[in-house]
């Protein structure tokens, strides 16, 4: 199970790294989206930064999934992971 943990988060961490390349609406939307991943519901995903796409039943399975694997780390290493991925957001203001 702690390798399925370590490979959702890497994906997760992947894809906001892969969006940041696309301006500053999309980092916007990441740090809403990351923010509400790391202390939100599902419900919240689904009514706040993803309500306006159609997210199908399997990306839904997976995006509950991930958020349960979130939810089970630590507390540090919750706010660990939110540090790191200001740091890379802030470093992507100055590029």
């Amino acid at each position: 199970m702690k390798g399925s943990n370590t490979f959702l988060l890497a994906a997760l961490t992947l894809l906001c790294l892969c969006g940041l390349a696309n301006g500053q609406d999309n980092n916007e939307f990441f740090m809403e989206f990351l923010q509400t991943l790391l202390v939100g519901t599902a419900e919240e995903l689904y009514e706040g930064p993803l309500g306006q796409y159609n997210v199908n039943a399997d990306a839904k399975s997976a995006m509950n999934e991930l958020k349960m694997c979130i939810d089970g780390l630590q507390p540090m290493h919750k706010a660990e992971l939110v540090k790191l991925l200001v740091q890379v957001l802030g470093s992507q203001d100055g590029a």
